[in-house]
């Protein structure tokens, strides 16, 4: 197994979309790029673009000192990795992977004691947005290799490296993935409800696709802040009012109200709390005692 790197080259392990999509960033580059996947012909089009197609893990994780790791979570990285620790030492591993703040943690403590440094990566960008301007991404772990090899992250995307801590991109990632999933499938439960009433995707788009929600933020961010939940603006108790309404009108038109009626029970939660005249925001003290059962 031949152990020459050329320094400016990358190893992607993981060729799904996102994968395939980071390797072909990097060739575009100019780069010497180095893949594997464990179903190889994933790797054809990368291979006849220039990729180099390793052998196997080892020889992937030989080839360059920066490897870009595309797998499901930090289990399969695990899995992936184990027979093969023996070319750890030396390596950087960019585990773009998705997982919890604290298994980033683990598996940043697992390489380290096989020699190598982990970089965890939040990527803020579908595969259509590699390489492009626009797309982000969040990383942590140690700052001085993040910034060593800044230059070859942001052929990906550009990046923000958020501290020490690995688990912290993870964190970052995991927040915007919450916000993400609550708000689209909001999103799909109002255009059923549209729909059954006639109403299509495109024409409630100028209805849906404004910056209520920002200004929103912007005003109850630094009251949440400084722990005020007063209901001088509005309270929960017309909060659930109005969700109310909006799970009879699923009702009516006959659509699922699984959703609204999760949104209604929480809220009504707030209200058995003593929340009735304070703000919706006191929901975040709800949230964070989760209730049991």
């Amino acid at each position: 197994m031949g152990t020459q790197q050329d320094p400016a080259g990358v190893t992607v392990i993981g060729l799904g979309p996102m994968g395939r999509a980071m390797a072909g960033a990097f060739l575009d580059s100019g780069r010497p790029v180095t893949v594997w996947n464990r179903t190889a012909a994933r790797a054809d089009g990368l291979v006849a673009r220039g990729a180099t197609r390793a052998a196997g893990v080892e020889e992937a994780l030989a080839a360059n000192e920066v490897v870009v790791l595309s797998l499901t979570d930090h289990a399969a990285m695990r899995a992936l990795l184990a027979p093969a620790t023996a070319a750890l030492p030396g390596r950087i591993l960019v585990n773009l992977g998705s997982d919890t703040p604290e298994r980033a943690r683990e598996a940043a403590r697992w390489l380290s004691g096989h020699g190598a440094h982990h970089l965890t990566g939040g990527v803020r960008s579908d595969p259509s947005g590699i390489g492009s301007p626009g797309s982000s991404t969040f990383y942590s772990g140690p700052g001085e290799v993040f910034h060593r090899h800044r230059e070859t992250l942001e052929v990906l995307t550009a990046a923000t490296h958020l501290g020490e801590d690995p688990g912290l991109a993870a964190l970052y990632y995991q927040l915007g993935m919450t916000f993400f999933w609550t708000s689209v499938l909001g999103w799909l439960q109002t255009l059923a409800v549209a729909r059954a009433h006639g109403i299509g995707a495109e024409d409630l788009l100028p209805h849906t696709e404004t910056d209520s929600l920002a200004a929103v933020f912007r005003f109850y961010a630094p009251r949440i802040d400084a722990g005020d939940h007063s209901g001088d603006a509005e309270r929960l108790s017309m909060e659930v009012a109005s969700v109310e309404h909006v799970v009879a009108t699923a009702e009516e038109a006959g659509v699922d109200t699984v959703l609204p009626s999760a949104v209604l029970a929480l809220s009504r939660r707030g209200m058995a709390a003593g929340h009735a005249e304070a703000s919706f925001t006191s929901l975040l003290r709800v949230l964070a005692a989760p209730a049991s059962g």
